[in-house]
């Protein structure tokens, strides 16, 4: 059965198409301006897998709880709406919050995969093409892991969300080639690094669990990438230039808190939406949750210069500002730490 009929609400088969801004950039320069951008592409090349044979498909999942997250976890926990929900309706929020939650990595895969071709064709260094065009192959892959598991674990499909989708045409709309790696590679990838992380450290079926670990091995390269490339740039803006950054990273970082609102999630399993979504956000354990999803992307910001008093107001009116005293690289190499365990797990169950 192809995908496309498999959403749990309609989506136009059209596909999603918008009329995106970009430059094409040749260099004629073949000499490195930055080693460790080289040092990142020959890493990029040497961790490249095939999630055919790495991931163990034959896993078995749970027709009703294919993480097996604790339902501490899950949206509405401790609520009194939860309180009130009978033991379907809580079954039915397990399962529909998880496939959303894997509905919008999968389009944001795609959108990254989009992003990352078109930073290869926009920036000006060889060495940034260079990564970038191992970054292309990442996504496709993630996109093929997402989609199958899904696919063949999973009975439905959700369509993008409204945030994500704004988010991701405000990063390919400006032909700024910046814009596309504030957007993609700070921003998206950022949070989904945290989300990837609780499934990872909290489900407890290894399939799903090794998706997002593998996953995340990936993106960890792909926030350092951004990290290098705009923290070399940055210091050339002027303080207009720079101003209009930090803008879109304020307004991304509101529309990426948004993102967690599901409103058509709630709907679909029988709720009132504004009051699930006036609960969920005030519940402890999503407040927790919402704050700690800007655990990598609050430390990447500081670390590229982009730490104006605007943008560390807006980082404190969010509640995470405390997250600015982080090291980023070192949560990108416990990522990777993480990934070759796995392997060894995996290897263990064959």
């Amino acid at each position: 059965m192809a995908a496309i009929f498999k959403y749990v609400l309609p989506v136009e088969e059209t596909q999603w198409k918008f009329d995106g801004k970009g430059e094409t950039t040749f260099t004629w320069n073949y000499d490195a301006q930055s080693e460790d951008l080289l040092r990142l592409y020959s890493k990029g090349k040497q961790q490249q897998w095939d999630a055919e044979k790495r991931i163990d498909w034959s896993i078995d999942v749970d027709p009703d709880d294919p993480m097996q997250i604790d339902e501490t976890v899950l949206p509405l926990y401790g609520t009194p709406l939860w309180n009130k929900m009978s033991l379907r309706q809580k079954s039915d929020l397990r399962y529909h919050s998880q496939v959303h939650n894997l509905s919008q990595f999968l389009h944001g895969e795609q959108g990254a995969l989009i992003c990352a071709a078109r930073i290869v064709q926009d920036v000006p260094t060889i060495e940034s093409k260079f990564y970038a065009a191992t970054q292309v192959v990442d996504e496709a892959r993630h996109v093929e892991a997402y989609r199958r598991l899904l696919k063949e674990k999973f009975r439905f499909v959700y369509p993008i969300s409204k945030p994500l989708k704004v988010l991701l045409e405000q990063a390919l709309n400006d032909k700024r080639w910046d814009f596309t790696y504030l957007g993609m590679q700070v921003l998206i990838e950022g949070l989904a690094l945290v989300a990837f992380q609780r499934i990872r450290d909290y489900a407890k079926n290894p399939l799903c669990q090794a998706v997002n670990a593998y996953v995340m091995q990936d993106e960890a390269r792909h926030v350092a990438f951004g990290r290098l490339a705009l923290r070399e740039y940055y210091p050339q803006l002027t303080e207009a230039e720079r101003r209009e950054r930090e803008e879109f990273v304020i307004e991304g970082s509101f529309h990426l808190r948004d993102r967690l609102n599901s409103e058509e999630m709630w709907e679909r399993v029988g709720l009132d939406a504004k009051e699930a979504m006036r609960q969920h956000d005030q519940s402890e354990g999503h407040t927790r949750f919402k704050k700690r999803l800007f655990s990598r992307i609050v430390p990447t910001v500081k670390d590229i210069g982009l730490w104006s008093a605007r943008v560390q107001k807006a980082y404190t009116d969010l509640g995470v500002v405390h997250y600015a005293e982080k090291d980023p690289q070192e949560m990108l190499d416990n990522d990777a730490r993480v990934a070759e365990e796995f392997d060894k797990l995996m290897q263990q169950r064959r």
